[in-house]
C-alpha cells in the first residue's frame, strides 16, 4: 500500500509535550518503512492560498499566517484550542498538500493511498481552527475532487471525535458520515443530526456511548453504512477520515475497540469502492498511541495488499439499539 508523507511534517510543535506530536508521523513512518508491503512516498508540497480557499476564507488563512509568524515558542491560535509555533502555518499547508498528492496518485493508478499527515483537520471549520486542527485536510481534498472532476464525494469519519468542521461542508457534492463518541468533544454530531441536502448529499451522525462499543458492533455499524452507500448514496469518490483514537488504550479517546477493527473496516471500504468504481483515500486524523496508529495502518495496508475486499462477518445484532434506530431513520431519508 502506498503511504504519502513528508519529513517536514515533524516540525510543528517539536519539543512540546502536546499529544499531537511529531512522533505521530516520524515514529509511525519509521515503523511502516520496515514493512516490505508499504511503499513510502515522501513527495509533497505546500498547498497555496487558492487551494486552502476551497474551504477557508482568506481572512482566516491570513490570520493563521500572521499568528504563526509572530509566535515565540508555543502559543494558542486565537480561534480555539490549537497550539502553534513558527512552523505551524507551513506544516499545515504541507499536510493539505500531502493529502492532495496522495489522491493524485490514487486517481492515477486506482490503488488506494494513505496520507500520513499532521496536524489533523476534521475539527477545523472554515473560519476557525480548533481541536488541534488548523486546515480541514479532507474537506479541501473533497472539494478539490468535486471541483476538478464533478465527482460526488463521501467522507467517512471513523475518529473518536466528531468532525464538526467537515460536517459544515456538507452539500454541493460532499456527504459526511461519521461514527464518534457522544456526548464528547466537540459536542456536535448528536442523534438528531441527520439530513439530505437539496443536491442529494447526506449528513449521517452515528453517536456512540463514550463508555464504548464492542469491536464487532463497531464493524457491523460500518457494514450497515456501506450498504446505504452502495444502495442509496453511490458516491464517486471516498475519503476516509482515519482517526485511530477509538482504539483501546488511546490517551485522548478510547472506545474499547481492538486494533483489528481497522482491517475489518478496510475490507468494507475496499468492497464498496470496488463496486462503485470509486477512488479510495485515507487521511490520518486523530490517534495518540503510536503503536495503535502504526498497527491500525498496517491492518489497512494488509487488506489492500492482499486484495481482501469483502464482507466483514460482523453480526448486525451487535449494533447497539440506539444506533440501529438511527440507521433505520437514515435509510428512510427523503
Amino acid at each position: 500500500m502506498r503511504v504519502v508523507t513528508d519529513i517536514a511534517l515533524g516540525a510543528h510543535l517539536r519539543g512540546s509535550a502536546h499529544p499531537e506530536s511529531p512522533d505521530r508521523v516520524e515514529r509511525v513512518a519509521a515503523a511502516l518503512r520496515a514493512n516490505s508491503g508499504i511503499f513510502m512516498l515522501e513527495e509533497s508540497f505546500e498547498a497555496d492560498d487558492a487551494t486552502l480557499a476551497l474551504v477557508h476564507p482568506q481572512r482566516y488563512i491570513d490570520l493563521v499566517a500572521r499568528e504563526c509568524e509572530a509566535a515565540e515558542g508555543f502559543g494558542d491560535l486565537s480561534t480555539g484550542d490549537v497550539l502553534i509555533d513558527s512552523s505551524s502555518f507551513s506544516v499545515a499547508r504541507r499536510a493539505v498538500g500531502s493529502a492532495l498528492r496522495a489522491f493524485e496518485r490514487t486517481q492515477g493508478d486506482g490503488a488506494p493511498s494513505f496520507a500520513l499527515v499532521r496536524p489533523p483537520g476534521h475539527h477545523a471549520e472554515p473560519a476557525r481552527g480548533m481541536g488541534f486542527c488548523i486546515f480541514n485536510n479532507v474537506g479541501i481534498v473533497a472539494r478539490s475532487i468535486h471541483a476538478n472532476t464533478g465527482a460526488r464525494v463521501a467522507i467517512l469519519d471513523i475518529d473518536y471525535h466528531h468532525g464538526n468542521g467537515t460536517q459544515a461542508l456538507v452539500g454541493e457534492g460532499i456527504s459526511y458520515l461519521s461514527s464518534h463518541a457522544w456526548p464528547a468533544y466537540p459536542g456536535s454530531g448528536g442523534p438528531g443530526e441527520q439530513a439530505r441536502s437539496a443536491s442529494g448529499d447526506v449528513l449521517v451522525n452515528l453517536p456512540i456511548d463514550p463508555r464504548g462499543i464492542s469491536t464487532e458492533g463497531f464493524v457491523a455499524l460500518w457494514e450497515r453504512v456501506a450498504i446505504f452507500l452502495e444502495r442509496d448514496l453511490r458516491p464517486e469518490a471516498i475519503v476516509v477520515s482515519a482517526g485511530f483514537d477509538y482504539v483501546r488504550g488511546d490517551p485522548v479517546g478510547d472506545l474499547g475497540i481492538d486494533r483489528s477493527a481497522a482491517g475489518s473496516l478496510a475490507r468494507i471500504f475496499a468492497r464498496i469502492a470496488g463496486r462503485l468504481d470509486a477512488p479510495l483515500l485515507y487521511v490520518l486524523e486523530g490517534g495518540y498511541d503510536i503503536e495503535n496508529v502504526t498497527e491500525s495502518i498496517l491492518e489497512i495496508a494488509a487488506v489492500h495488499d492482499a486484495g481482501a475486499a469483502g464482507e466483514s462477518g460482523a453480526s448486525a445484532s451487535a449494533i447497539p439499539e440506539r444506533l440501529r434506530g438511527i440507521l433505520e431513520r437514515v435509510e428512510r431519508l427523503p
